[in-house]
């Protein structure tokens, strides 16, 4: 498979599609071209029985994080290695993944409320979160500061926050690492601005109005080499604070699903079709061994 790296523009990465085989009643083909995931009809029979009935599972995704979800240059197509890996799960499963844009903040209740079944966005499993929903892992990425081109506040690490303001968006695992870091400043104070969406974040930064950025390390990397940004971003150092597994939200009701897709990432990993989903947008090095169930316990 080509490999395509972090800075290939955004209108290369628009080629891939989202659209997953098979709908309706319809059970998907056998394989696809695009990810080469084969159906194993001994998964489908274990989904939940309005899961096949549907051949749909509605995923909410904040579509503002590439390379993990992002729109397309068409501005509607949802792309990237989250949206690849489900078209893998989907092709193995035999329903298709339809995936929707909503605020990061928002898609836990989401699932917890059934307006949506799973949650797929770059979410760090937490034992917090896991109150409230189950997590099926895929994915491990720590967190990077991510500054203006040159940086012009000399931060090289998370300590030169403070006395600071610093843009993130709200509802993520980088507002609780900003809260701790706090606890070491002397003297001066994080000022911590959240915003509904990564790229509000982002503009924050871009403008001047804030000193960094703390962004996952799989999207901060994009940032700073994709050719539309790189001219603005840059990382303020290679270190990777408090990684941790990304999972897919279930409702915690929802065991059979839950369990079915662990073991459907599973067939992936053995197969290779998830090293290769994850290669072909330069981020194996967030690959895990096999997935897990609420792994932050």
């Amino acid at each position: 498979m080509n490999r395509r790296p972090l800075a290939a523009g955004l209108a290369l990465a628009a080629s891939l599609t989202l659209a997953l085989s098979g709908c309706g009643h319809e059970v998907a083909p056998t394989t696809a071209a695009a990810t080469g995931a084969t159906l194993v009809p001994s998964l489908h029979d274990r989904l939940p029985a309005k899961v096949k009935e549907s051949g749909v599972l509605r995923v909410a995704t904040d579509a503002s994080y590439a390379p993990a979800s992002f729109f397309g240059t068409d501005g509607h197509q949802i792309i990237g290695f989250e949206p690849d890996l489900a078209k893998a799960l989907g092709e193995t499963l035999g329903v298709r993944f339809e995936f929707t844009n909503v605020d990061f903040s928002k898609i836990i209740a989401m699932v917890v409320n059934d307006e949506t079944d799973l949650g797929i966005s770059a979410m760090t499993d937490t034992k917090e979160r896991e109150k409230d929903v189950d997590f099926v892992s895929y994915f491990s990425a720590g967190t990077s500061i991510v500054v203006q081109r040159g940086n012009p506040h000399g931060v090289t690490d998370v300590k030169d926050l403070c006395g600071k303001e610093v843009a993130v968006e709200e509802g993520t695992v980088q507002v609780d690492l900003l809260a701790r870091a706090q606890a070491n400043c002397l003297g001066s104070t994080i000022t911590v601005d959240q915003y509904p969406q990564n790229s509000d974040a982002l503009l924050q930064l871009r403008t001047g109005r804030v000193a960094a950025v703390l962004n996952d390390f799989p999207p901060a990397s994009y940032l700073v080499n994709a050719p539309r940004t790189k001219a603005h971003y840059q990382l303020a150092s290679t270190v990777q604070y408090e990684p941790g597994l990304y999972g897919i939200a279930v409702n915690k009701q929802d065991t059979a699903l839950r369990d079915v897709l662990k073991d459907a990432l599973d067939e992936l990993i053995r197969s290779g079709r998830y090293t290769a989903v994850l290669d072909d947008w330069d981020v194996d090095g967030g690959a895990v061994k096999s997935s897990e169930v609420n792994a932050a316990s």
